[in-house]
């Protein structure tokens, strides 16, 4: 079966990368191969998921290349191993707008938040939580979308909504955003943009 050839960029822990990994081992993920992983950083735990799953990992080091030449090294990497969608995961890089014009509608990321709630610059990671908490929200969620040149501006894919308890911190918020809503809509988003591509 023709499958679309995947890339997921991480710079941490990689926990929706897992998600992505498992989905294609239980067949949720099933019009895509995620045949390569790029961190921005080295020695992170993700790289380790990816090794552990059998997918090929490059480290393209950011703070020591500058911006411009990990994007040139990015684009020729991801030309040579024939990508067909980008996924962004936990990967706490802003593309520019250069980059991103190369790939319409080919990134994909998930925003811990309902989109255009808590997002753009300088929304990521507990971030995200910690503000909603201050406002008071009952309800937050995930976001998938697509990556245009405005920080969580493209195109929404998929949400899910999550129920904020009373009390709770920014750190159990995340863990339970993450367990609710990301690890089921990340990939259940790229298998319906794989299965597009793939047509």
């Amino acid at each position: 079966m023709l499958k679309a050839r995947v890339a997921v960029l991480v710079s941490g822990g990689g926990t929706n990368l897992q998600a992505l990994l498992d989905a294609e081992k239980s067949g949720i993920l099933r019009s895509g191969e995620i045949v390569l992983v790029v961190s921005n950083k080295p020695d992170v735990y993700a790289l380790r998921r990816a090794a552990d799953a059998g997918v090929e990992q490059a480290v393209l080091n950011r703070k020591e290349l500058g911006k411009e030449r990990f994007e040139s090294e990015l684009t020729s990497l991801l030309a040579e191993k024939r990508i067909d969608l980008i996924v962004l995961a936990g990967f706490l890089c802003i593309l520019s707008e250069d980059f991103v014009k190369r790939y319409p509608r080919r990134i994909l990321n998930v925003h811990p938040s309902l989109i255009p709630a808590f997002c753009g610059d300088g929304f990521y990671g507990l971030k995200v939580h910690e503000a909603a908490l201050a406002r008071g929200v009952k309800v937050t969620g995930a976001t998938v979308h697509f990556v245009n040149e405005i920080t969580d501006g493209g195109e929404i894919i998929a949400q899910a909504a999550v129920t904020v308890p009373e009390g709770i911190t920014p750190e159990k918020l995340q863990k339970r955003v993450m367990e609710q809503a990301e690890w089921k809509l990340l990939p259940e988003a790229t298998e319906r943009v794989c299965a597009e591509l793939i047509g």
